[in-house]
């Protein structure tokens, strides 16, 4: 169930909001899920880098483990320009148009500068992020783990809660800054080649709109990514794009289609 929120006058080019249920992120996992299946699973292809990726740093970065917890946070930072085909997927299904992964592959090519342009803003926060990433490390933390699935059990302990605690606290700002901008800035760039700073501020608008829905799928996205990180990144496969094709039905139940605005 929805409601239409009044858009602001003094920003007419931003579209109208929707009120969505607190346990919306549900509903939409549920339609992810769909989409997944009714597209043939094009989107495991996604999935295979994404776990890729992070088996490929963990690898690299096997006995650096400061610095491959930064690199493996940026599955949250840059999740939300990874996942641009996953969005296209969904977006073709939805529309009844033909439904192919070299189509997604290139979506980006319908609005190249925006999309670009945010994908900048996305990889300097990770590359931030990593940099205070392991500053925390090297202030905090005085345990020695020999490798990164080492590391990623051990440092959840009770005897490294002071750091795990700081270095959480610091993590969640820089998480929640790219959440608040990011929601739902690449779907709308991708359905209304809409420009960058509008599809950021729709973003937080929607944020704003719906505080507790957001929470609960912000919290949905950590427990599901975060699980399969911890898991070896293999569950990624199917994870990844699960995420990927749900937030499309997250920026279409909060953000109104110009046909809905009009009613």
């Amino acid at each position: 169930m929805t409601g239409e929120l009044a858009s602001d006058d003094r920003a007419p080019e931003f579209p109208a909001l929707q009120r969505v249920m607190p346990g919306a992120a549900f509903d939409w996992l549920a339609a992810g899920w769909r989409d997944l299946v009714a597209t043939r699973f094009a989107g495991i292809v996604y999935g295979v880098v994404f776990a890729a990726m992070g088996i490929a740093i963990s690898i690299v970065y096997a006995t650096y483990w400061q610095l491959t917890m930064g690199l493996i946070g940026g599955f949250f930072l840059l999740g939300p320009f990874v996942a641009t085909g996953l969005y296209e997927l969904s977006r073709r299904r939805e529309a009844g148009e033909s439904i192919g992964l070299v189509s997604s592959l290139t979506c980006w090519r319908r609005n190249p500068g925006s999309i670009a342009l945010f994908a900048v803003i996305l990889a300097f926060v990770m590359i931030v992020w990593a940099r205070v990433s392991v500053i925390l490390f090297a202030l905090s933390s005085n345990t020695s783990f020999p490798t990164v699935q080492d590391m990623l059990w051990l440092i959840v302990s009770l005897d490294n809660l002071p750091f795990l605690g700081l270095w959480a606290a610091v993590g969640a700002l820089f998480a929640t800054l790219v959440f608040a901008i990011s929601v739902v800035a690449v779907p709308m760039m991708l359905d209304r080649d809409s420009d960058t700073l509008t599809a950021v501020f729709t973003s937080v608008r929607a944020l704003i709109a719906n505080p507790l829905p957001m929470l609960v799928w912000a919290s949905v996205i950590v427990a599901v990514i975060g699980l399969s990180l911890l898991a070896g990144f293999l569950p990624l496969v199917l994870t990844g794009p699960l995420v990927g094709h749900a937030t499309w039905h997250a920026y279409r139940a909060t953000v109104a289609s110009p046909v809905e605005r009009e009613r």
